[in-house]
């Protein structure tokens, strides 16, 4: 069996797809389409950490492609073990991609309560038993809510406010 390549080795989409932007040219689908082929129909137990879609998912998010971040994070949840932390991690994660991209998209309100809901799914998630291998296992949940949580502090969030992953710590 081959293994799948490494997020560092896929294409970066040609261009960072904003809906309902004038003279926007579609998303660039062909290059997802890659990305997406990498995850199984299903994970068996969990998602694993490494996993070249996941990490792709979050790589985009954190260089500004918030549409296609969450297309790729929202396969990959599709993937996911009903009931498992990943999931509502996963779920986490795509609602700070939209959040991002209704910042951008010059949404504030929007974007505000999607950072909430996704304060709720990381609360739920530190409600749930850890301890496995899965990419919720060693993910710093409590810096991204502090970080969330500070955004959401101030009095107006603007373009230049949204959540990159990797400020979390996280590698």
């Amino acid at each position: 069996m081959i293994a799948p390549p490494a997020a560092g080795n896929l294409p970066l989409p040609r261009w960072a797809y904003v809906p309902g932007e004038a003279g926007a040219a579609n998303a660039d689908y062909e290059t997802l389409a890659q990305i997406t082929a990498l995850v199984p129909a299903r994970f068996q137990g969990y998602v694993p950490a490494r996993h070249p879609a996941l990490r792709y998912g979050m790589a985009l998010n954190d260089r500004g492609y918030f549409w296609e971040a969450q297309e790729i994070l929202e396969t990959v949840w599709a993937a996911a073990p009903q009931g498992g932390r990943e999931r509502i991690l996963l779920r986490a994660c795509i609602l700070i991609a939209t959040a991002n991209l209704r910042l951008r998209m010059q949404k504030p309100h929007v974007a505000v309560r999607l950072f909430g809901e996704a304060l709720g799914e990381l609360d739920a998630l530190g409600m749930r038993n850890a301890g496995g291998d899965g990419f919720a296992d060693g993910f710093p949940v409590a810096a991204l809510a502090a970080l969330i949580k500070a955004k959401l502090e101030q009095p107006q969030l603007g373009k230049a406010d949204w959540v990159a992953f990797a400020a979390t710590g996280r590698t």
